[in-house]
């Protein structure tokens, strides 16, 4: 499936999608946001990163800082954290860059609080931007990485094609819940704790209590 300039969504939305959808559909549904101690040193380690106009110059490569992406593909757009350019002397699968000369190998990397999680979140993210990538200069990427700020290391991520399966298929699932508009029912799970919207969320809540009180909220709004 091929989706349009109407139907794109937030590629960084993936992770919270595969992290968990009910929270996805509060923030991208909804337009609910609530930050907490996470959330917020997330947003103070990103501000070293997404500089547009910062590029940076070490032993030939270039790392450029917040470029724009998407992918009519997948129906996403975003913001990579960074892209380095690895000058190589092939032609192929290569790409080039307006105020440099040569030919490059571009090697996303996402940045990241924290370290790395059991599930594949972080990874989708990071794949569905080389997927972008991909898409918009018609080449292939076999490697990016994840840097994670605690533990000051990078995680290499080799780009499989069943990785790349995994990826579409998350954001086709995003895009019929974007246009059902239904909310995933409540499930508690570990990582609920740390969630910035657990109290708009209730997972604890029974499903009939959570109910009757969101009936009696969206009465007294109407």
């Amino acid at each position: 499936m091929r989706y349009t300039d109407d139907d794109m969504l937030m590629l960084s939305g993936i992770q919270h999608f595969v992290f968990c959808p009910r929270q996805w559909t509060f923030i991208h549904i909804e337009q609910v946001w609530n930050d907490n101690a996470l959330t917020a040193e997330g947003k103070i380690l990103h501000k070293n990163v997404d500089c547009p106009d910062y590029r940076q110059l070490n032993n030939g490569v270039i790392t450029i800082r917040s470029m724009h992406i998407s992918s009519f593909s997948l129906g996403l757009y975003g913001i990579c954290d960074a892209i380095e350019l690895i000058p190589t002397p092939c032609s192929d699968n290569t790409i080039s860059h307006s105020h440099y000369p040569g030919r490059y190998i571009p090697y996303p990397v996402e940045y990241k609080r924290g370290h790395a999680k059991s599930d594949e979140c972080d990874i989708i993210q990071l794949v569905a931007q080389v997927m972008c990538l991909e898409e918009m200069y018609n080449i292939s990427i076999e490697e990016a990485a994840l840097f994670y700020w605690e533990i000051r290391r990078r995680e290499k991520v080799l780009i499989t094609n069943e990785l790349r399966e995994h990826v579409q298929y998350y954001a086709d699932e995003m895009h019929h819940m974007y246009t059902s508009g239904l909310l995933p029912t409540v499930s508690y799970q570990g990582h609920c704790r740390n969630c910035s919207l657990i109290n708009l969320c209730l997972p604890k809540v029974p499903k009939n209590i959570s109910d009757h009180l969101k009936f009696i909220l969206y009465e007294e709004d109407a």
